[in-house]
């Protein structure tokens, strides 16, 4: 195989590296496992020579202790060798699993909208895991195996040289399969490992929408959607494990013929007193250790090539640039202020190039002053939104907090400022506490319960079976729309941030809730820069200001009273509202 394949797994040679120390002890233990392993040939050599020709039963039983020294030295050195080692494999794999995680954590949404989740974590756990194997096991029997092949190379040269020009030769022979089927099963690793993670993504997607499937009775229809990924998958794995068998096959028999004929050119030595019975004996020991270490290595072979396609794939997530480019010397956030100022923003998102998501948007809301985003769907409002947060910056123009463009910000420092509640809350898998603590993990207790009083939510939290410590399900599943739109809210009073993001954030909740939720809202918004997306203009008459978009642009701003005179496009959409609530 070319060494620009290993190059790959090389690159992952800088996690192994923060642990110096271990791995020296383990190549202290590989060296040490093999030279005993070695010296095991000496023993055979005093057992035949000194006990069996000589017929000496006192050095018949020095040499049979001495073995037995051996494998207890030999088994020590593996004990030490496989701990290490394996350490090493499980230390690494972790190291490398967090530093994908740290890593993806830090990209753009957009990589996110364009990647399916279930290949991004197929990379994460299974890749790492392979990569674990190999560093814990397959790597320590490589090594191991060179080591024994070095040494016992230069023990065959020592104790015959005319057989060891049978075995370089049977070496070399046994080396070209090698080179040969190992590309090929690097190809069909990769290959292999994307297959799997093809059977993960889809899986994940169907449980996820398990409902839907379920409601269009479609579970016939995705059990043989899977089973063609899975098979798929299966005919890759076959087409791999046939190659790799193939590999072992040829180089067994190869070895094994060398080893034939070997013994038969020695046996003649022996008979014609060229040589020892003892030295044929140790001679076909160092063989076999040099033979089965090549197998061994050929074996290895496999699954390094797998390695190295995994290794491939998570070094494609660690070199993927974020967008969002990190400024050189930030600006501080302290005392910055809160009023917002987008300049003639221009923004395409990358999926969609050729169409403008907001064109030549100017906008100012006031420290302390609230702004609601009006407009029909793809009007823009969402996107207005997302640069607020830095998840995408504009083509062109600024979006500027304080006195300073938020480039000039470290992400982080600029989100910080920011409390988010969306139309369709995101709530984690943990307990109520944990989903609202999420805007303040320092939070005490008491001040958690605060926040949900003030969001209406104390009361329904109470009743649930474990209180704030009653475990929601995945995205929240155990509570109603409402109940999760009340805790997402709770998290927002909790982070008590200088800026507010609300996606018309009591949509989901009944008249009597909206109301209280309203109240707490308004006080929340108090000395406090908010902007609200509006879907229900009747929510918003008491904001200081009202802009109105349509396909990107701003068409109307002013209160509500006066965009009814000057805006047909809000007029239109009021009497809309009107209608509705008129026909319910």
């Amino acid at each position: 195989m070319p060494s620009k394949n290993y190059s790959v797994l090389l690159q992952l040679g800088r996690f192994l590296l923060n642990y110096k120390g271990t791995l020296v002890a383990a190549g202290c233990a590989l060296i040490f496992t093999a030279g005993v392993t070695l010296a095991m040939g000496q023993g055979v050599k005093i057992l035949i020579d000194d006990g069996f020709v000589a017929g000496s039963v006192e050095k018949l039983n020095n040499a049979a202790l001495f073995i037995v020294a051996i494998a207890v030295l030999m088994s020590i050195g593996t004990y030490a060798r496989f701990y290490l080692v394996s350490w090493l494999g499980e230390r690494v794999s972790a190291d490398i699993r967090q530093a994908v995680f740290d890593h993806l954590i830090t990209l753009h949404p957009s990589y996110f909208e364009e990647n399916r989740s279930g290949e991004i974590m197929s990379r994460l756990t299974t890749d790492t895991t392979l990569l674990q194997t190999v560093i814990g096991s397959s790597a320590s029997m490589a090594l191991r195996s060179f080591f024994t092949f070095i040494g016992g190379l230069i023990l065959l040269l020592i104790t015959n040289l005319k057989l060891t020009a049978f075995v370089l030769a049977g070496v070399q022979i046994v080396l070209v399969p090698i080179l040969l089927y190992g590309r090929r099963v690097r190809t069909l690793s990769r290959q292999s490992q994307d297959t799997i993670a093809e059977v993960g993504s889809h899986a994940g997607e169907i449980i996820q929408q398990i409902k839907t499937v379920q409601s269009y009775t479609q579970e016939a229809n995705e059990r043989k959607a899977f089973e063609g990924h899975v098979e798929g998958a299966f005919n890759i794995a076959r087409k791999r494990i046939k190659q790799r068998a193939m590999l072992i096959a040829v180089v067994i028999s190869l070895i094994f013929s060398a080893i034939a004929a070997m013994l038969w050119v020695g046996g003649n030595d022996v008979i014609n007193g060229v040589m020892t019975g003892g030295e044929l004996g140790a001679f076909v020991f160092y063989a076999i250790i040099v033979a089965g270490s090549v197998a061994t290595i050929s074996e290895v072979i496999g699954e390094l090539q797998r390695a190295a396609g995994a290794a491939e794939r998570l070094l494609e997530l660690l070199s993927i640039k974020s967008t969002i480019e990190l400024p050189s010397q930030p600006e501080t956030t302290a005392g910055i202020g809160s009023r917002i100022v987008l300049d003639k923003v221009t923004f395409n998102y990358p999926s969609r190039p050729d169409q403008a998501a907001l064109e030549n948007l100017s906008l100012v809301i006031e420290e302390g002053k609230s702004l609601a985003l009006v407009g029909p769907s793809g009007a823009g409002k969402s996107t207005v939104f997302e640069l607020l947060q830095r998840f995408y910056d504009p083509d062109e123009g600024t979006v500027t907090l304080g006195a300073i463009n938020i480039r000039e910000l470290m992400p982080l420092d600029l989100r910080s400022q920011l409390a988010v509640v969306a139309q369709q809350p995101t709530l984690f898998s943990g307990d109520v506490m944990h989903n609202i603590r999420y805007g303040k993990p320092e939070a005490s207790k008491a001040e958690v319960v605060a926040a949900a009083k003030a969001a209406n939510a104390h009361d329904f939290i109470e009743k649930l079976p474990e209180g704030y410590e009653s475990f929601l399900g995945e995205q929240g599943v155990r509570l109603s729309g409402g109940q999760r739109q009340r805790v997402a809210i709770a998290r927002a009073i909790l982070k008590d941030p200088k800026i507010l993001l609300l996606d018309e954030a009591t949509s989901a909740l009944d008249a009597e809730s909206e109301h209280r939720i309203q109240q707490a809202l308004e006080n929340l918004m108090q000395n406090r820069t908010t902007v609200i997306i509006a879907h229900r203009l009747a929510t918003i008459r008491n904001v200081d200001s009202i802009a109105v978009l349509d396909d990107g642009h701003l068409v109307a701003q002013g209160t509500h009273d006066e965009l009814l005179e000057s805006s047909a496009l809000y007029r239109r959409l009021s009497e809309l509202q009107f209608q509705e609530r008129s026909g319910q």
